[in-house]
């Protein structure tokens, strides 16, 4: 059964930082910024939220840059992703903790379209960026029409899901103090499973060493906990504890115990209370142990997989030489109205009317027809609806779908050609990796966006780009071996 249900009653797409700003100063806390939108949508679909206006801010340019300011800090937009942050460079050598915590947050399909900025905003003290962002000195530049302000972590998260930012407030900046030669960062969490999971605990650990080797006297100390607080919680006592002294036995288990002492953790359904010290204590200690050793970059992956297929995972932005289909400088989308979602899907040009306060998902499915793409949770969990935008994979069910207007949209309809069978789907049937097949389609988009990013990869990118599908027949074993097949046919060719 279809449900009817319109989300919002206005949807505007600015094509400017001043259009932005306006909008949240007319509509104040009737608005909600959408970047990624993968945690409000959720919200919205549990009725956590009811915002009548969204103002998506991902068509505006220049907000995804990734720089070192003139100023020593490491620069961030409110549009950079977390897979821009794990594939940056910079950010590698600069920002490891960070980048740790990225490539943990979610799957590829979340990484491709929730944002850093995103996932600090929501403050959840179990959200993974937060806990190294803190640990790196972290500060927040938020700018309305009444002017602009610079906050650190600690005066901007005030309590669970509670920050300070105001209603017309857009954070414009996050900066962060870059890694130097004799400091070394880790990020480490645990989770009830390897991927799309929620930290039961997390610690990021940042060190300043008295020389450039690791395991030195240490001059400085950064130790930060997550999901043991209503914030991000900075173990002081611990990282006292630490300085002065070379990262000894004794010295790390001191630290340990007092960083396990500082947390201040419930007991819910991911863990109790007392476990979630137990755990501070075993992962503080670990992460000391592979700052001393130097190995806290061994197994972190050469070619981390994006599922950004041949683009750059950029979405498309709107300027001056660039507009949207109709040539307006901002788009006005309402839900009770008859503005058209012009989009193109599967190489054909769709024009789409009564779908302003939808999902995407549901707009391909109700609206175009094409039911290939599932809903599986509508949680951004399964990956059933996974279709590429813009030639990056994305849950359809955690993008609105007004941001389709204008955007490029490939499903599993459109994998085939005249010529055959796309050699992901051939491969799937060669090797039964079908069974109840409601889940196939989301595999089938991730296999093929792997293959064009990656034509020939080894198991382990094969896993890592599956992370965020599931299947409830326990079919991984034929999935993975058709993903291989396909791999080894292209190579062929």
């Amino acid at each position: 059964m279809e449900l009817n249900v319109t989300m919002w009653q206005a949807y505007y797409t600015p094509t400017t930082l001043e259009q932005a700003l306006d909008l949240l100063a007319e509509h104040g806390p009737a608005a909600r910024l959408v970047a990624g939108g993968t945690d409000l949508l959720l919200e919205i679909e549990r009725g956590r939220r009811r915002p009548r206006v969204i103002v998506d801010i991902t068509r505006i340019p220049g907000l995804d840059s990734i720089r070192l300011g003139d100023d020593g800090l490491l620069h961030l937009g409110p549009l950079v992703t977390h897979n821009q942050v794990v594939a940056a460079r910079l950010c590698r050598e600069r920002a490891f903790p960070l980048v740790q915590a990225c490539w943990q947050v979610g799957s590829p399909q979340i990484r491709n379209r929730g944002t850093i900025v995103g996932n600090l905003v929501t403050a959840s003290p179990a959200n993974d960026t937060i806990t190294p962002f803190w640990a790196m000195d972290g500060q927040l530049t938020l700018r309305s029409r009444r002017g602009e302000r610079r906050l650190s972590a600690a005066e901007f998260f005030r309590d669970v899901r509670a920050t300070a930012l105001a209603d017309d407030e857009l954070v414009v900046d996050l900066a962060l103090r870059p890694l130097g030669a004799n400091q070394r960062g880790v990020f480490l969490k645990f989770g009830l499973r390897a991927a799309q999971a929620i930290s039961v605990i997390n610690v990021a650990v940042v060190l300043t060493f008295a020389g450039e080797t690791p395991g030195g006297v240490v001059q400085a100390a950064r130790i930060t906990l997550g999901s043991v607080a209503p914030t991000i919680l900075r173990a002081v006592e611990a990282e006292q504890a630490l300085i002065g002294q070379p990262l000894s036995d004794q010295t790390m288990r001191l630290a340990a115990e007092r960083a396990a002492a500082a947390a201040r953790p419930i007991s819910d359904l991911r863990a109790s209370a007392d476990y979630r010290r137990h755990l501070v204590n075993v992962f503080t200690r670990r992460a000391l142990e592979q700052l001393r050793a130097g190995v806290e970059r061994s197994g972190f992956p050469e070619r981390p997989v994006m599922l950004w297929g041949t683009s750059d995972g950029r979405f498309p932005v709107w300027s001056a030489d660039r507009l949207p289909p109709d040539g307006a400088g901002m788009q006005v989308h309402l839900s009770d109205g008859e503005q058209v979602i012009a989009t193109t899907v599967n190489g054909r040009p769709y024009q789409v009317r009564g779908a302003n306060g939808k999902t995407l998902l549901r707009l391909l499915r109700e609206d175009i027809g094409l039911t290939g793409t599932k809903e599986g949770c509508a949680e951004g969990e399964c990956g059933a609806c996974t279709v590429l935008l813009d030639g990056i994979a994305v849950m359809s069910c955690l993008v609105p779908a007004p941001r389709a207007h204008g955007s490029q949209i490939v499903t599993i309809e459109g994998l085939a050609t005249p010529a055959g069978l796309h050699p992901v789907q051939q491969a799937f049937i060669d090797q039964g990796a079908v069974q109840c097949g409601y889940c196939t389609p989301g595999f089938i988009m991730s296999a093929a966006s792997l293959l064009e990013e990656q034509p020939t990869p080894g198991r382990t990118e094969i896993m890592q780009a599956l992370t965020g599908n599931l299947c409830r027949c326990t079919g991984y074993y034929s999935i993975i071996s058709a993903i291989e097949q396909a791999a080894a046919s292209r190579s062929t060719r």
